[in-house]
Formats: C-alpha cells, sequence, structure tokens
C-alpha cells in the first residue's frame, strides 16, 4: 500500500463500511477527506459515535455535505483536491427503494453523477465506485463480472447499475482509471440497525420473533466487512498503480463466496448468541432474489483478494461488538 500517498475523498465516510475504510486509510497514513451527510437513514448519533472513533485513528477532514447538493460537495473537493475519490455514498436497501424509488434516483443516480462531474472538474484521473451484488438480480449464479445478461429486480438495484454505467462512460471521456467494486451481503461492526444480521441478532436478545420470509431457501454471500475493506484497499493499490491510459472501468466482485441459506444463518445465529431464535414465518418478499454468489476469481487474480473471515467467526465477532454497544441486553 505504498504505491501513493495523495490525498483520498471518501463519500459517505461516516456510515458502516466508509468509516471502517476510513479507519484503515487514516492508519496507513492518507490525507484523507470525508463527504458525509450525516443522513438519518443510518442513525446519525451513530455516525458520530463512528467519527469519534476515527478520531483515534489519525486527522481527517469532514465536510457535512449531501451528495445531491452539488456546491455542498464542490466545496470538500475544493478544500483539499484529491487524487482519488472512493464514493461509497449512496441510499441502500431493497424494500424501502421500492417505497421510495424517486429518493433514490435523486441519491445514488443525480450523486453519482455530481461526483463524476467534480472530478472533471478537478481533474481527478482515479475512482473507486461502490457497487451492489444487487446488479446481478435473477442473472445465474454464480455471479461473474463477464455476465452481461444483469436483471436488477429493485429501484436501488437499477440506480446502482446505472451508476456503473455513468463511471464506464465518464472514465472514456475524460480517461479516467475507474474500479466498480460490487459488494456481496456486507456485515460487521457498525452494520446498519435495519440488515438483517444486525435486526435478527437484536431480537434474539430480547427474545422477540424474528421475519422468517420464505421457505429459508434464499441464500446471500455474506461477507465480513473487514474482508470488505481489504479489497477497497487493494483495488486502491491497483488504481493507484495504472495510468488511465485513455481511461478504463474494470469491475471486481469482493464476495466470499459461500453463498448462505436463511435456515443456516439463523442456525449460524443461534449458536453465536446462544439463544434459540422464534421464527415469525412470513411470505417472500417483493424485490428479493432467491441466491447471490459471487465469482471472486477475477479479483483474487488481478487484486490479490482472499477473504479470510468465516460466518462463525463473523458471527461471533458482531454478537461481542452488539453486546458491547448494548449492555441493556436481556441477561
Amino acid at each position: 500500500m505504498g504505491e501513493r500517498k495523495g490525498s483520498i475523498l471518501l463519500t459517505g465516510g461516516a456510515g458502516f463500511v466508509g468509516s471502517h475504510l476510513a479507519e484503515a486509510l487514516l492508519r496507513a497514513d492518507f490525507p484523507l477527506n470525508i463527504v458525509d451527510h450525516l443522513d438519518p437513514f443510518y442513525p446519525t448519533e451513530w455516525k458520530q459515535a463512528n467519527l469519534e472513533d476515527l478520531k483515534k485513528a489519525g486527522k481527517f477532514q469532514l465536510h457535512v455535505a449531501d451528495i445531491v447538493d452539488y456546491d455542498s460537495v464542490r466545496e470538500a473537493f475544493a478544500a483539499m483536491p484529491p487524487e482519488v475519490v472512493i464514493h461509497l455514498a449512496a441510499r441502500a436497501g431493497v424494500r424501502p427503494s421500492i417505497e421510495q424509488p424517486r429518493l433514490y434516483e435523486q441519491i445514488n443516480i443525480v450523486g453519482t453523477l455530481n461526483v463524476l462531474e467534480l472530478c472533471r472538474e478537478f481533474k481527478v484521473q482515479r475512482l473507486i465506485f461502490g457497487s451492489s451484488s444487487s446488479v446481478y438480480g435473477l442473472a445465474p449464479a454464480p455471479f461473474s463480472e463477464e455476465q452481461l445478461d444483469l436483471r436488477p429486480v429493485s429501484p436501488y438495484a437499477a440506480t446502482k447499475l446505472a451508476g456503473e454505467i455513468m463511471c464506464a462512460t465518464w472514465s472514456r471521456l475524460y480517461q479516467m482509471a475507474v474500479v466498480v467494486l460490487r459488494f456481496f451481503t456486507v456485515y460487521g461492526p457498525r452494520q446498519r440497525p435495519d440488515l438483517a444480521i444486525h435486526k435478527f441478532t437484536g431480537m434474539i436478545e430480547r427474545g422477540a420473533p424474528i421475519p422468517f420470509y420464505g421457505d429459508g431457501s434464499t441464500g446471500r454471500d455474506y461477507t465480513y466487512v473487514d474482508d470488505t475493506v481489504a479489497g477497497i484497499l487493494r483495488a486502491l493499490s491497483y488504481v493507484s498503480r495504472r495510468e488511465p491510459d485513455g481511461g478504463f472501468c474494470e469491475i471486481f466482485n469482493l464476495g466470499n463466496s459461500k453463498p448462505v441459506k436463511l435456515s443456516e444463518l439463523v442456525e449460524a445465529m443461534e449458536e453465536a448468541t446462544g439463544r434459540k431464535a422464534t421464527r415469525d414465518l412470513l411470505p417472500a418478499q417483493p424485490g428479493d432474489v432467491p441466491l447471490t454468489w459471487a465469482d471472486i476469481s477475477k479479483a483474487e487474480r488481478v487484486l490479490g483478494y482472499k477473504p479470510a473471515i468465516s460466518l462463525e467467526d463473523g458471527l461471533r465477532r458482531f454478537v461481542h461488538w452488539y453486546r458491547s454497544v448494548n449492555p441493556e441486553r436481556r441477561a
């Protein structure tokens, strides 16, 4: 990771994956400028706590700005012109996107357009874009970056795919080196409370029934956040070493490549918490896909990416963190 220590602008740096990445960048002595809206979709007080934790890792600039507000984000670019932009800020979530598609379009498409245009204006030649496995949708698994038959089934997925296409377009138009990273069901400390592992842990701890959608056969490629961050850092090294050479856009899957059924996840969580779960059986949800499964051979070959944290170990780590920040948990 010693190739370049130029300044980095990180959008979404106070959130779940972003704060873990920011911590790693600070410990590696990168000059860091964080742009985050502190949107309450991820509780604001949690983001403030994440930022306090980051202060222990090093000094950084923070710009509280909405990526939809071009002028506000421009101020962040001007304050510390970046050598690399890592764009993670987004409105995530499949089911909420069905209820609020216009909001998702604004943040994920217009916001990404603003970041790209600011990269053009400030002559930033290197960009990493955080995308999602949801772009594959109903495509056959395992999912490979070479697949062209992408079948997104939610507005969220559609907006992330649109972001990928815009990144590829700007890379060609303005000779940018772009890496698109498709994240697969990231979990770990600081995870948003609406996501399955966090939500299920809280319900199991309280003795409340967990929502169990479908017959339990849906599978997800759960990836521990430390592995995802390691992949982003390897992508940063890769994009920093390469010259744009007229512009290129590379896509990589960052998953665990070991899909886990919902029924298996709940059993593993029972083991991690030491408590039995009560299942509230519910019908399958619109926008859900039956399986996510990353083919990570390209990331392994090109980036040297190799996930190291098993689901069992990751869940134990998560439960330990959950209990540390929720001391009032049921005894």
